[in-house]
C-alpha cells in the first residue's frame, strides 16, 4: 500500500490509464477514450497505462481481454504498464488485487467511515417504490448505519448477507472537469451508495478510486457516462486520505441521426473494422476527431502530428457525431499512400494463393477504387475464374442491337489478334483501340463490349490496363465467349 503523500506536479508525471472492462470486445468509443489517453500522455512525456477491470467475474472473459489488447496494439497503441507486460504498480487486473481493496475496505469499517448494510433486496425494493411514490430520487435511508454493535454481531452469528455502504457525510462535492469546467454536485443525493459486496467483491467505483491512487493516475480521462461516478470516487479518495487526480470527461460517440450510436450507423468492434479491410491509421485519424477538433482546415494526421497537437483543451464538450462515410473516405486515402508492394501484401487475405507479381499488377489498377482492402476481393474476382457469369443484356450499349454487338466483339477479336504478344501493353492497346472507337457514331459501342467480356461487370478498372494484365490468349477467348 502507498502513502498518500506524493503528488503529481512534477515534470513527466503525468500518468494516464484506459480501464476496460473485458465484458466484450473493444469499440470505437473505446479506442477512442485509448487514444486520448494514449495521446495526452505522450504529449506531456508521460506513461500510459492498461488496467483491465475484470471484477465481474460472470461476464468478464479473458477472450475479451485478448481482443481489446490486440485491437489497441493493432491501433498502434504502446503502453507501458499493463497485463501483458507488469510495472511496478501491478498486478494490473484487478481480480488480482482483491487482497489491496479487502485492507483498504478495512480501513474504512474500522474508522467508521463505511458500514455494512444487511437490508434485505426486498426492504431496498420498497424504499425505492415509497421514493417513487413521493416523486423523489430514491436513496438509501442509513438504517443500518445507526445499527449497535450487539446487532451487527446477530447477524453475523445468523449469517445474514450483507454489501458494505460507504458513509457520505452529506456535504458539496466539487470538482474541475478539463473539459467541462467546474461541476457540483449535492451530497446528500447521493446518499450512502454501496462500495463492495464483501471484503473480497469491490464494486466499481471503490476499486476504481483504490487503482487510481496504487498506480498514481494524474489524469482520469473517460466519457461522460462517468461523471456521476466521479463524486462517489472523490469521496472515497477524501475517506482515505488520496490526492485527487485530474478529471476530463470526453463527449458521447452518437449515431448520424445523433441518437445512440449503434450498429445501424456503421459501428462495430474494432476487430471486425480490421478484418473488413480498415488500415489503424485511418481508424486513429477518425477517432481522434470524435469529439476534439485542432482548429483550422486541416483533417489528416499521423500519430506524431496528434500526439503534436492534441490537447484537452480543443475536445468538444457537444456529443460527437460518428460518420462511417468519412471513416470510408479516410481509409481510402490511407489506402491510396500506400506503396503497391505494401498494399499487395495488405491485400493478400482478400485474394486466392497466385504468383505475387501478377496480384501486385491486379492491385495497382484498382488502389484509387478500393474504399476498404475487402473490396479487392469482389472488384477482382474476374481475374481468377476460368470462365465469366452474366446475362447478354449487360453487353448491351445504350439500346444497342444483337447484330451491333457481335459486330463489336468481332471488330475486337480482329483488331487484338494483329496485335503481337510483345506488343501487348496498356499503351499500345488504348493507343489502338481508342482510335478505332473514335471511327463509330459513338466509342462506348465498342469500349463497353469490351469491358463487359473481359470482367462480367459495369464497371473496372480501365480495360486497357485489364487486357494487359490478362494477357493476349485470354482477353481473346474471353471475346469469343461473349458471342456465345
Amino acid at each position: 500500500m502507498l502513502s498518500a503523500d506524493f503528488k503529481f506536479t512534477a515534470p513527466g508525471e503525468v500518468r494516464t490509464r484506459y480501464a476496460p472492462s473485458p465484458t466484450g470486445f473493444l469499440h470505437v468509443g473505446g479506442a477512442r477514450t485509448a487514444l486520448f489517453n494514449y495521446l495526452f500522455a505522450k504529449k506531456s512525456q508521460g506513461s500510459f497505462i492498461i488496467r483491465v477491470e475484470d471484477t465481474d467475474v460472470e461476464r468478464s472473459s479473458r477472450k475479451f481481454e485478448k481482443d481489446l489488447l490486440e485491437s489497441l496494439k493493432w491501433l498502434g497503441l504502446e503502453w507501458s504498464e499493463g497485463p501483458d507486460v507488469g510495472g511496478k504498480f501491478g498486478p494490473y487486473r484487478q481480480s488480482e488485487r482483491l487482497n489491496i481493496y479487502s485492507t483498504y475496505l478495512e480501513k474504512l469499517l474500522k474508522e467508521s467511515k463505511a458500514y455494512r448494510c444487511f437490508c434485505s433486496e426486498e426492504e431496498l425494493e420498497a424504499q425505492r417504490q415509497y421514493a417513487l411514490s413521493q416523486g423523489q430520487p430514491w436513496r438509501y435511508n442509513g438504517k443500518c448505519a445507526k445499527l449497535a454493535q450487539a446487532e451487527i454481531k446477530k447477524n453475523f452469528k445468523d449469517k445474514k448477507s450483507f454489501i458494505i455502504r460507504f458513509k457520505n457525510l452529506a456535504k458539496k462535492i466539487e470538482f474541475e472537469d478539463l473539459v467541462r469546467g467546474k461541476l457540483e454536485f449535492d451530497g446528500p443525493l447521493v446518499g450512502d451508495f454501496s462500495i463492495a459486496r464483501d471484503l473480497q467483491s469491490p464494486l466499481y467505483n471503490f476499486a476504481a478510486a483504490v487503482d487510481d491512487f496504487e498506480m498514481r493516475i494524474s489524469h482520469v480521462i473517460r466519457a461522460e457516462d462517468h461523471i456521476s461516478n466521479t463524486p462517489k470516487q472523490i469521496l472515497i479518495q477524501e475517506a482515505l486520505g488520496f490526492p485527487r487526480p485530474q478529471y476530463a470527461h470526453l463527449p458521447l460517440i452518437l449515431g448520424s441521426d445523433r441518437s445512440k450510436l449503434s450498429k445501424r450507423h456503421g459501428s462495430f468492434a474494432v476487430s471486425e473494422y480490421r478484418k473488413s479491410g480498415y488500415l489503424p491509421e485511418a481508424i486513429v485519424n477518425f477517432s481522434a476527431f470524435l469529439g476534439w477538433n485542432p482548429g483550422g482546415e486541416r483533417e489528416i494526421y499521423s500519430m506524431p502530428s496528434l500526439i503534436k497537437d492534441f490537447s484537452l483543451e480543443r475536445v468538444q464538450k457537444g456529443g460527437a457525431v460518428f460518420n462511417i462515410k468519412r471513416l470510408d473516405f479516410l481509409n481510402g486515402f490511407y489506402i491510396r499512400q500506400k506503396s503497391v508492394d505494401k498494399l499487395t501484401e495488405l491485400c493478400l487475405p482478400y485474394l486466392p494463393q497466385k504468383d505475387l507479381d501478377y496480384l501486385k499488377k491486379i492491385v495497382a489498377i484498382y488502389q484509387e477504387r478500393l474504399k476498404k482492402l475487402s473490396e479487392i476481393e469482389e472488384l477482382t474476382d474476374f481475374f481468377f475464374k476460368d470462365k465469366l457469369e452474366y446475362g447478354k443484356e449487360l453487353l448491351r450499349w445504350k439500346g444497342a442491337g444483337d447484330r451491333e454487338i457481335s459486330t463489336a466483339l468481332d471488330n475486337l477479336e480482329q483488331i487484338l489478334s494483329k496485335i503481337k504478344t510483345e506488343d501487348w501493353t496498356k499503351e499500345n492497346l488504348e493507343k489502338i483501340l481508342m482510335a478505332e472507337a473514335e471511327k463509330m457514331p459513338d466509342r462506348g459501342l465498342l469500349l463497353w463490349p469490351l469491358r463487359v467480356a473481359l470482367t462480367g461487370k459495369e464497371s473496372s478498372a480501365p480495360p486497357f490496363e485489364i487486357a494487359e494484365i490478362l494477357g493476349k490468349e485470354k482477353t481473346i477467348k474471353r471475346l469469343k465467349e461473349a458471342k456465345e
